[in-house]
């Protein structure tokens, strides 16, 4: 398959590009680096990615930035940064891809821990990740010839504790080979509105 990976040299878009560019063509994006350079946040730069790249079988996101600080300190610009950038920008995507897309080919967004269990300074960060969340499950009983979509909710990666382990109290960190197979599984599987969770 001819796969889209954005986000595919961050933590959880390396993991993703390891397990499944053994076995696919991989086409990798990211904000500064990759084979492309996108930024999310702007619909037009996801329409010109498409346009460069044509008919793909599959798109995952692992992109999208969200301010982190205490409630108290939290203006509104603050929560739209990842109102554009994670959620929007992965919406975004979505919608675009849809055009791009093989019959049948899949659609990989990603959510995250706080979404589940919040943390202190996260409160943009839950929100967000509910909300795609919800999108997925709403939009998966739309999608028109055969697409699919799926959302990952990988926990603190071990290759993450060192920088953001103080912030996640008592959680578990998981491998990157663990979250790696959950978007092996909504690329490669068949079920679609699915949220993975990696715990």
């Amino acid at each position: 398959m001819k796969l889209i990976i954005i986000g595919a040299n961050g933590t959880v878009g390396s993991a993703t590009s390891n397990e499944l560019g053994s076995r696919h063509d991989i086409i990798r994006v990211g904000k500064t680096s990759g084979d492309i350079q996108l930024d999310i946040s702007q619909s037009g730069q996801i329409r010109e990615l498409f346009a460069r790249t044509g008919k793909v079988d599959g798109v995952v996101v692992a992109a999208g930035s969200v301010h982190f600080a205490p409630l108290a300190q939290m203006e509104e610009e603050h929560f739209h940064v990842g109102l554009n950038s994670k959620l929007m920008g992965q919406v975004n995507v979505a919608q675009i891809a849809q055009a791009y897309l093989q019959d049948g080919g899949s659609i990989t967004l990603t959510s995250g821990v706080v979404g589940e269990m919040p943390i202190r300074m996260g409160a943009s960060a839950a929100m967000v990740n509910a909300a795609l969340e919800g999108f997925v499950r709403g939009a998966a009983i739309e999608l028109p010839r055969g697409l699919r979509i799926n959302v990952v909710s990988p926990g603190l990666l071990e290759e993450s504790v060192a920088e953001l382990g103080s912030f996640f109290p008592g959680f578990e960190a998981v491998s990157s080979k663990r979250v790696g197979l959950a978007y092996a599984k909504s690329v490669e599987g068949a079920q679609t509105g699915q949220v993975y969770t990696v715990r």
